[in-house]
C-alpha cells in the first residue's frame, strides 16, 4: 500500500508511472523526493504542478545534505526558485556553505531570486548580439553557428528563460534572413583533402566507442592544467558532489592549507605484487601528469598490506617504470610507514561504536547484501580487547576480523579493515601478524600525505562512500576521490593470474616477453617512452572506460621513432650477389646518412664491395606483372651506393634452388633510372632478429562468447618468428640494449638485452607501415 501511495505520489509530480516505479527501487532518493513532495503540498495546501514536479524531483536527486532539503523546497513551493538555472545555483551554494545559518540575502543574491527578465529585455539583448555577427550571419545564413548568439544574450540576462531567448534568436534571424532557401537546405561541402594524420575528424565519443584514439590537439599537460578537468582545488573539498562534511570539515581543510600551502598533492599507489601494464601508463600519466601541470607534487606509495603476494622485484620494477616514462615521485612511501598510526586509529574506530571484531568466515563474507553480523552489537570493551588478541596473535588466519559498520554503494555491509596473516613482511618482518585491507588503508593514507586529488579508476567508485565515511569517523583531513575510465587494449591480457597463467604455459617468457602488454615488455619490443605518453594524451582523460586498437599505440611508437631512430639496412632473408665489374680494387666506403630527411643529423659508413646480401624476395626469375625489383631484363639501384645493378647470370644448387646471382654494375647517372631501389649489406654481422605478432588471434580473448574455449585455446602461432642468421651493416656494432633502429625497407628494430659480445639479437618494434589487415 506504501508503494502504490508512492507511485501515485511521484506520478503527482509529473515523473511517468515508469520513471517513478524506476525511482521506488532508489530507497535514498525516493525517501527524500517523498518527503520534498509531502513539504512543499503542506506549503502549498494543493496539487502540484508539473513544473514545481520537475524541480522538486531535481532537488531530491542531486541534493547531498539533506538538512538543506525543507529551506530549498520552500523556495521552489512559492515560486522563488523556478527555474533549472535557479535550482542548480541554489544546489551549488547549499555545497559551498556547508556550515550553519545560511545567509539568505546572499543565497538568494546568488541564486537569481526576485529577478525578473522582462521579454522586451531578451528582445534587446539577442538583438545586439545580432548585430555584433551581422555581417558574418548574411555570409553564413543558416549555417551560421545559432548557439553562439543564444550563449551571448544568455550572458547579458542570467537568469532569463532559456526557452525564451531561443525562441526570440529564431524570430528575429528569420525576420533578417527570410525564410530558408534551397541553397541554405544543401548539406555544407566537406574541406578539403586533411593530411594523412589528420584525416579521421569523427567525434571523440564516436571514436572512443570504436576503440579508437582521438585527435587530440591539446598535450596531456594542456588537458591536466588548472581549470580543464573542473576539479576542486586545494582546500575547497567541501564544493566536490557527493563529498561528505561535519561540524569538523572547514575546521581539518584549514590546517590542511596551512601543511600544504595550497599545493596540489597526488599519489601513484600501486601494489608490489606484479608488474605494470599499459593501463598503469594512464594512471602514472595522470597521477604524476595532474600534479606536474598544476605545480604540485605526486608521492610513489607502495601500497604493501598484502605481505603473501610481494616480491622485491616488483618494488624494483615499478619504480624504475615511473622513472622510464619521464616522473620523478616527490617522495616514495609504504602504506607499512603508516602502520604504527593506522592500527591506533583502528582502536579509535573500536572507541567510537565504528567497528567490531567478527568471527564469520571469509565465504560468508563474499556477495552482496549479505545478512548482519552476529557480532555487530558486541560491546566495545569486547571488540577492544580481541582486537587486542588478534595483534598478539592469539587468533588462526580467517578466525576473526576487524570490520567497520557501514553499507557501501553496491551493497556490499560492513567492510573488512583488518585480517590476520602469518606471513613476515618485507619490510617489517614479524612486527605484526595482522595487516590491514585496502578499504582501511587507502583513505587514511591519503590523509596523513595530505593528498588533494585521489585519483582512482572507475571500479573504484564504489568504495567512495568508506573513503568519506572512514575519514570523517575518525575526524581526519578527508581528500576527494575521482574516478577516471581504464585503459584496456584489445588482443591482450594484462591480468596478473592471466599472465603467470601465459609464462607456465610456456606461451611467453616471462613478465617481459615483447608480445605482452606490460610496460616493461613494451620496453623490451623497443617503445619508446614518449610514445607510450603521447599515447595516452591522445587517449585522453576520459571518464568512460576505453578499450583501444593497438595499431593506434603503434602510430605513436612510430612517431617517435621515424624521428629518433637512426637507419642501418639489415637483410632477413639473404641472397648472394656478386658484381661481376665492381668498379675498384677494394671495397668502397659508403656514406649514408642516419637520417635521409635531415642530414644535419650526420652519416655512418658502410662497406660496399663486389660481394652484397639482398632480400631474397628482392629477386624473381619470373615476376608477376607489376613487379618492380631485380628480374631479368629490369635493373635495380643500389640504395645510397650511386650504383645501378643488372642481372646477368642466375646460379642454381642441385635442388634447382638459387643460390647466388652475378649482375654488371653502372652509376646510376648514365643511363635510365630503375623502377626500385633496394638495400643491400656488404662485410655483413650475423645476427639474430625476432619478429613479434599479435600474441592472440581475437579482439576480446577473455571473452567466453568470442573464445568458448578461454584466453590459452585463442594463442596466435605465428606471434613469433625467429630469424637466427639474419645480416645487418657494421654500423650497428657497438650498439647496446635497448638502441633503436630503422632497418630501411623492413621496420623499426631494439637490440634486446639477451645480446652478448659479437651476437647482436633485435626485436622487431614495429613495421615502417600499418598492416592494413590489422583493423
Amino acid at each position: 500500500m506504501a508503494a502504490l501511495d508512492s507511485l501515485s505520489l511521484f506520478t503527482g509530480l509529473g515523473l511517468s508511472e515508469h520513471k517513478a516505479r524506476e525511482t521506488l527501487k532508489n530507497t535514498a532518493l525516493s525517501a527524500q523526493l517523498r518527503e520534498a513532495a509531502t513539504q512543499a503540498q503542506q506549503t502549498l495546501g494543493s496539487t502540484i504542478d508539473k513544473a514545481t514536479g520537475t524541480l522538486l524531483y531535481g532537488l531530491a536527486s542531486r541534493l547531498r545534505d539533506p538538512r538543506r532539503l525543507s529551506f530549498l523546497v520552500s523556495y521552489i513551493a512559492n515560486k522563488k526558485i523556478h527555474t533549472e538555472l535557479q535550482l542548480s545555483a541554489a544546489l551549488e551554494y547549499v555545497r559551498s556553505h556547508p556550515l550553519d545559518p545560511i545567509n539568505t540575502e546572499d543565497f538568494e543574491q546568488e541564486c537569481g531570486v526576485g529577478v525578473m527578465v522582462t521579454p522586451e529585455q531578451i528582445e534587446e539583448a539577442v538583438e545586439a548580439a545580432i548585430n555584433r555577427h551581422r555581417p558574418q550571419l548574411l555570409e553564413e545564413r543558416y549555417r551560421f553557428n545559432m548557439g553562439l548568439l543564444m550563449g551571448e544574450a544568455r550572458a547579458m540576462l542570467k537568469w532569463a528563460d532559456g526557452k525564451m531567448i531561443k525562441h526570440e534568436v529564431d524570430m528575429q534571424v528569420l525576420h533578417l534572413l527570410g525564410p530558408k532557401t534551397e541553397t541554405d537546405l544543401e548539406k555544407k561541402p566537406k574541406l578539403s583533402k586533411a593530411r594523412p594524420e589528420e584525416k579521421d575528424r569523427r567525434t571523440a565519443k564516436d571514436m572512443m566507442e570504436n576503440g579508437e584514439a582521438a585527435d587530440q590537439a591539446l598535450s596531456l599537460m594542456e588537458q591536466l592544467r588548472g581549470e580543464a578537468l573542473k576539479f576542486h582545488k586545494p582546500g575547497e573539498n567541501y564544493k566536490t558532489p557527493g563529498y561528505v562534511t561535519t561540524p569538523h570539515t572547514m575546521d581539518l581543510l584549514k590546517q590542511h592549507l596551512e601543511i600544504t600551502g595550497g599545493q596540489v598533492r597526488t599519489r601513484f599507489p600501486p601494489e608490489p605484487n606484479g608488474i605494470l601494464h599499459i593501463g598503469h601508463a594512464k594512471a602514472i600519466n595522470f597521477n604524476f601528469g595532474y600534479a606536474k601541470a598544476n605545480n604540485g607534487i605526486c608521492f610513489l606509495r607502495f601500497d604493501d598490506t598484502n605481505p603473501e603476494k610481494e616480491e622485491a622485484k616488483f618494488f624494483t620494477a615499478i619504480y624504475d617504470m615511473v622513472a622510464w616514462l619521464g616522473y620523478s615521485p616527490y617522495k616514495v612511501t609504504y602504506a607499512s610507514d603508516y602502520f604504527d598510526q593506522l592500527y591506533a586509529w583502528a582502536v579509535e574506530l573500536i572507541h567510537r561504536g565504528q567497528a567490531y571484531v567478527c568471527h564469520q568466515r571469509g565465504e560468508e563474507l563474499k556477495g552482496h547484501n549479505s545478512l548482519p553480523s552476529p557480532w555487530r552489537d558486541r560491546p566495545v570493551e569486547e571488540s577492544l580487547l580481541l582486537f587486542e588478541a588478534m595483534r598478539k596473535g592469539k587468533f588462526a588466519e580467517g578466525e576473526a576480523t576487524l570490520r567497520m559498520k557501514l553499507v557501501m554503494e553496491d551493497g556490499k555491509m560492513d567492510p573488512v579493515a583488518y585480517r590476520v596473516k602469518y606471513t613476515p613482511h618485507h619490510r617489517t618482518g614479524d612486527t605484526w601478524c595482522i595487516y590491514p585491507t585496502y578499504d582501511y588503508t587507502h583513505c587514511l593514507c591519503d590523509s596523513i600525505e595530505h593528498i588533494t586529488h585521489s585519483l582512482c579508476t572507475k571500479e573504484f567508485q564504489a568504495r567512495r562512500s568508506s573513503y568519506f565515511w572512514l575519514c570523517n569517523a575518525l575526524d581526519v583531513y578527508c581528500p576527494v576521490q575521482w574516478e577516471y575510465g581504464r585503459l584496456n587494449l584489445h588482443y591482450a591480457v594484462v591480468s596478473k593470474r592471466k599472465i603467470l597463467q601465459l609464462v607456465a604455459a610456456g606461451a611467453v617468457r616471462d613478465w617481459d616477453d615483447p608480445r605482452l602488454f606490460t610496460l616493461t615488455a613494451l620496453r623490451r619490443r623497443g617503445f619508446p617512452p614518449e610514445a607510450i605518453n603521447n599515447f595516452c594524451a591522445r587517449v585522453g582523460v576520459t571518464v568512460a572506460q576505453t578499450t583501444m586498437e593497438p595499431h593506434l599505440l603503434e602510430a605513436c611508437v612510430r612517431d617517435v621513432l621515424n624521428d629518433t631512430a637512426p637507419r642501418a639496412m639489415a637483410v632477413l632473408e639473404p641472397l648472394q650477389v656478386i658484381i661481376t665489374n665492381f668498379p675498384a680494387t677494394k671495397p668502397l666506403e659508403i656514406q649514408v646518412p642516419n637520417f635521409p630527411a635531415d642530414e644535419t643529423k650526420g652519416f655512418h659508413q658502410v662497406s660496399f664491395g663486389p660481394m652484397v646480401f639482398i632480400e631474397r624476395t628482392d629477386f624473381k626469375e619470373e615476376p608477376e606483372p607489376g613487379y618492380k625489383r631485380l628480374a631479368w631484363g629490369q635493373p635495380v639501384g643500389l640504395r645510397h651506393t650511386g650504383y645501378i645493378i643488372e642481372l646477368q647470370n642466375v646460379v642454381k644448387g642441385p635442388s634447382g634452388c638459387v643460390e647466388s646471382l652475378e649482375v654488371t654494375c653502372r652509376r646510376a647517372d648514365t643511363g635510365e633510372k630503375p623502377k626500385a631501389f633496394i638495400h643491400w649489406v656488404s662485410q655483413p654481422l650475423t645476427c639474430e632478429i625476432r619478429l613479434y605478432e599479435r600474441l592472440f588471434q581475437h579482439k576480446n580473448p577473455e571473452d567466453p562468447a568470442e573464445v568458448p574455449g578461454g584466453f590459452l585455446s585463442d594463442l596466435n602461432p605465428a606471434s613469433l618468428q625467429v630469424v637466427e642468421s639474419a645480416l645487418v651493416d657494421c654500423s650497428v656494432a657497438l650498439a647496446k640494449p635497448f638502441d633503436k633502429f630503422q632497418f630501411e625497407r623492413l621496420g623499426y628494430f631494439s637490440v634486446d638485452p639477451d645480446s652478448s659480445q659479437g651476437q647482436l639479437v633485435f626485436n622487431r618494434t614495429v613495421t615502417l607501415k600499418e598492416d592494413p589487415g590489422k583493423v
